[in-house]
């Protein structure tokens, strides 16, 4: 199959790195012209494909192709939380129209477990019409919860090592301000992202892996309810007069007045109050084992979206998961996710490889029960040796024009759109 175009899109919350595994695409597919056609993007996701919205990417500047690597988020091509279900028969048939339409033969998407899914029936619909498509999945997600417990259909996800070093570097931080505040601020309550799965908070132990710092790490995992909580964190004002607590936005401790998005995932950052406000609120009622108040920060997506924070190991591992996926749809390996897999061994080295989309579609890791530390308030090393080398050891490398920061913008160049006009099943 030669010179058929390229559809790739993205979908789910976006990353600091997401757009180098674009980039990845783009830059590989253009040095196999003998190969690919022209290489669009579904404008915000599938979404995109759905409505014909296809941004040209074969039309940008190189340049600002480069400028994919530095720029975080997903304001370049856009992304969406719309779920292909199987009830909305028509949206499947608009997507195989679409690609007809503009000879699409290659469609990749870079998302979680839910896009995986999204990939998967979109490989299996196109094979059952006979249309010549190859679809494969670039994994992406800062939960780090796509794939399986035992890591061996996936080591890690992109974005995931950024969100990390973000938690490691914020908590130094916090730390500082916790040691010079304490006296009338002697506990300070940091949320972290991650829904109910405890990577992402988790990560706050790599700014102390030698365990010096009053820290205290609550897992939603960990299934420590309020007034437990309340009891370690006196303990450890008792023990040495301050406590920085890392709580993760999924703790159960009552009702936070919770929403979800179209994947039927719940959005805490959109909830009515918050898990740091309902324990920082809790403690401050009940009292602490020291004199003054307990105190709050929440991140948000700013845990996602500051490319200063970025690991330099992620983002060039998301560069070449997106390339390794260009490389499979050129070899007509339809059907498949490209991952990331970690050589045994105490060197960090990783492999790329494929995993069929039907294992990973839908799929949800979970935090080793056996990272959780006996204490249930901290994680074990051999969480910390899992995770140190993905944060890396140098900051990214981002241009300033003019004081700011120098991100990719696309021209807003969209391919003809050659069908009628059509409403997304969920619309209506």
């Amino acid at each position: 199959m030669k010179n058929k175009n390229v559809v790739v899109a993205q979908s789910g919350g976006p990353s600091p790195v997401i757009n180098s595994s674009l980039r990845g695409v783009v830059e590989t597919c253009r040095e196999m012209p003998d190969r690919f056609g022209k290489i669009y993007a579904g404008y915000h996701g599938i979404e995109g494909v759905l409505k014909e919205e296809l941004l040209d990417l074969s039309a940008q500047d190189p340049e600002e192709i480069s400028l994919l690597g530095v720029t975080p988020a997903a304001g370049a091509i856009g992304t969406c939380r719309y779920k292909l279900r199987p009830e909305n028969t028509e949206d499947f048939e608009r997507v195989i129209e679409v690609f007809k339409a503009h000879n699409v033969g290659y469609f990749l998407y870079n998302g979680g477990n839910d896009s995986m899914d999204t990939a998967h029936k979109i490989a299996k619909l196109a094979a059952e019409r006979g249309l010549d498509l190859v679809a494969v999945g670039i994994p992406k997600t800062i939960d780090n919860d796509v794939g399986d417990t035992e890591f061996k259909l996936i080591d890690h996800t992109p974005g995931y090592g950024s969100v990390a070093r973000y938690w490691a570097l914020m908590v130094q931080g916090a730390e500082e301000e916790n040691r010079g505040s304490s006296p009338s601020d002697p506990v300070l309550v940091l949320q972290a992202m991650g829904r109910r799965i405890g990577f992402i908070p988790a990560a706050a132990r790599l700014a102390d892996p030698n365990r010096e710092m009053p820290l205290l790490i609550f897992l939603a995992e960990s299934g420590i309810e309020l007034p437990e909580l309340a009891d370690r964190v006196n303990d450890m004002l008792k023990e040495r007069g301050r406590a920085i607590v890392v709580v993760s936005e999924g703790l159960k401790i009552g009702d936070i007045g919770e929403s979800k998005d179209a994947f039927g995932h719940t959005q805490f950052s959109s909830s009515q109050t918050t898990v740091a406000q309902i324990v920082v609120n809790y403690l401050n009622s009940v009292g602490l084992a020291a004199r003054g108040k307990a105190r709050l920060n929440i991140p948000g997506t700013h845990q996602r979206h500051d490319i200063v924070y970025a690991s330099t190991v992620d983002l060039a591992e998301a560069y070449a998961v997106g390339q390794k996926a260009a490389l499979l749809a050129a070899e007509g390996e339809s059907g498949y996710m490209a991952t990331i897999l970690r050589d045994p061994g105490p060197i960090y080295r990783v492999r790329y490889d494929k995993v069929p989309l039907e294992l990973v579609a839908n799929s949800e890791r979970t935090f080793p029960k056996e990272w959780i530390a006996p204490s249930r308030t901290d994680v074990t090393d051999d969480f910390i040796r899992y995770a140190r080398p993905l944060i890396g050891n140098d900051w990214p490398s981002i241009p300033l024009v003019d004081g700011r920061m120098r991100f990719a913008r696309l021209k807003p160049i969209f391919a003809e759109q050659r069908l009628p006009k059509y409403v997304p099943q969920a619309y209506r």
